[in-house]
């Protein structure tokens, strides 16, 4: 299935789906709330078969105020790949958890959560994983600052 294709039939499949322009690769949005059905709906029905999630990754865009929750996924049968990304605000940066469908997702959801502060719900273990248990603070966010950090040189 080529990139239209898997666009069409993906938005065909669900309500709400924005294609995601200037994106390399078929890439779509989705609204947080409709984001675990979706995911289970790429992963179950076998024209989509999207049985790896090969990476998920937060975007801090600070000055909108929003965090971007992207999730790359591939189908070994089919052989096609599928971005999905969502938004939410930076005061609740919280998105349903796709643990329960991608085991993988336990390690990179509790990664974001250490460098972002991202909540998943459903995320039967969401602790840090990288930084000390009473670090302070998330280290990829772009307002953060601790007393170690060198300045850039102006």
């Amino acid at each position: 299935m080529d990139n239209q294709s898997l666009i069409a039939a993906v938005t065909a499949a669900a309500n709400n789906i924005k294609l995601r322009e200037k994106a390399d690769r078929a890439a779509i949005e989705v609204p947080a709330e409709g984001l675990l059905a979706l995911m289970q709906k790429l992963r179950d029905d076998a024209q989509f078969s999207f049985d790896m999630l090969c990476d998920h990754t937060v975007i801090d865009w600070l000055a909108e105020g929003t965090f971007e929750f992207v999730y790359q996924l591939y189908s070994m049968t089919h052989q096609h790949y599928l971005m999905v990304l969502t938004r939410v605000s930076r005061d609740n940066p919280t998105v349903p958890s796709v643990s329960s469908l991608w085991k993988i997702a336990e390690w990179q959801e509790r990664e974001c959560y250490d460098m972002f502060g991202a909540l998943y719900d459903g995320h039967k273990d969401l602790r840090r994983l990288f930084l000390e248990d009473d670090w302070k603070g998330f280290p990829l966010r772009k307002d953060y600052k601790d007393d170690f950090m060198l300045e850039r040189p102006q």
